[in-house]
């Protein structure tokens, strides 16, 4: 591994103009210096800058969507039978190395406290970039540990669960409370927060209400929602053939997750001829024996399995024809077309604004309708991916900062 990751740090040309960090990285990792740094034996400064950068750089380094970003905009990649430098590699080598050294450097204790609601990749963020400034935090979560969708919706071989329960232990060391099991909006509302003495809030709570197809036979035994399945895969028994509505890489992760669980026959059905998942999962899916199914249109979930309109596209994309529709037996279906968010904190805390999609309204600062209160990541976006969640977190968290020395 090592000797690998040295070979490909040594092909980076340290472009005058890295399109790899310009054009390919979301929260602009700085990826030359970093080799260069790398290369010169300084590992440990090389990862200080990276995290320093993005907290979550070692989740990032394996979950990202380097085919678009980084890596996709190497200049070794854009070469006559090139191959662009594996830079996650790189990456991850260099956060895992320092990931066990890291030391917040924290100002003084500023005595402000401030409660964040959500332990996902927005959340972890802000209570590291808060805690850094000398705030005093306290991280909740309805779930029993930290990571969120990272945790609960990103299977374990894509993102191994020894990353996330190092990033627990970490943000212990770094005096930050973690409260588990912890709903606000059940027993605790947001005005008990500020009525225990939080000076501000931040709601970073993600999307873990599944998106619906709003079919006949959606609550049969035999249908599920990709975002329940993916927190707990061991608790279902789905059988021998597993049919997935979908055709994102949520819907991938998911049928791959099926097949390490023993189903033998999965099939994706996605509704377009253009499918949506990038094409190293879709890689990823055909040497797992996945079989795809384009224009396949949901119209009813029965006991026997799911059955579909088949569809006909032009040239151009656009459905020209609808066949009869046609039952696809199944022992099991899960539907797998995004999330949005739940409901909780809003029908607790009339005040504070949302979108017609459920989403929370924030200005451009992450500021929210309440006083006091901030939002960002999912809950906000919508279902995106980590190192949006993570770029936008860091500009929230300065915001907050000058919020709480301005009370």
């Amino acid at each position: 591994m090592a000797v690998h990751v040295i070979e490909e740090a040594r092909r980076c040309l340290q472009c005058k103009k890295p399109l790899c960090r310009i054009k390919g990285c979301p929260i602009q990792t700085n990826i030359p210096e970093m080799i260069r740094l790398f290369l010169d034996g300084k590992t440990d400064e090389a990862g200080k800058m990276l995290f320093d950068n993005n907290p979550l750089s070692v989740v990032c380094s394996l979950v990202c969507d380097h085919e678009h970003q980084c890596e996709g905009n190497c200049i070794q990649g854009k070469r006559k039978d090139g191959a662009a430098i594996r830079i996650p590699n790189i990456e991850n080598y260099i956060s895992e190395s320092y990931f066990d050294r890291i030391v917040l450097e924290k100002a003084p204790d500023t005595g402000k406290q401030v409660a964040i609601i959500g332990a996902g990749p927005a959340g972890i963020t802000i209570a590291i970039k808060l805690a850094e400034k000398g705030h005093n935090i306290t991280l909740f979560d309805r779930m029993d540990k930290v990571g969120g969708m990272m945790r609960y919706g990103i299977p374990a071989f894509r993102l191994p669960r020894i990353i996330l329960d190092r990033y627990q232990t970490k943000l212990r060391e770094m005096g930050i409370h973690f409260r588990p099991n912890t709903s606000i909006g059940g027993a605790l509302h947001l005005e008990d927060l500020f009525n225990d003495g939080y000076d501000a809030v931040f709601i970073g709570t993600g999307v873990w209400r599944p998106n619906r197809t709003h079919c006949k036979g959606e609550s049969l035994g035999n249908v599920h929602f990709a975002v329940d399945y993916l927190q707990n895969p061991e608790s279902y028994d789905l059988g021998d053939t597993v049919a997935i509505i979908g055709a994102g890489n949520s819907a991938i992760d998911v049928a791959r997750t099926v097949r390490r669980f023993g189903s033998r026959n999965i099939t994706l059905y996605a509704r377009r001829q253009r499918l949506a998942a990038s094409q190293r999962e879709l890689d990823y899916a055909a040497v797992d024996g996945i079989d795809i199914q384009q224009g396949m249109a949901i119209k009813e979930f029965t006991p026997e399995g799911p059955i579909f309109i088949p569809r006909t596209f032009d040239d151009d994309g656009n459905c020209i024809r609808e066949d009869e529709p046609v039952l696809i037996k199944a022992d099991s279906t899960i539907i797998a077309i995004s999330q949005g968010p739940k409901d909780k904190i809003v029908n607790t805390s009339h005040e504070l604004k949302i979108n017609e999609k459920g989403l929370i309204v924030v200005d451009e600062q992450g500021k929210t309708s309440i006083e006091g209160v901030f939002s960002a990541g999912d809950v906000v976006a919508g279902s995106k991916n980590v190192v949006l969640a993570v770029n936008y977190s860091k500009q929230v968290a300065e915001a907050m900062h000058e919020y709480l020395m301005s009370k």
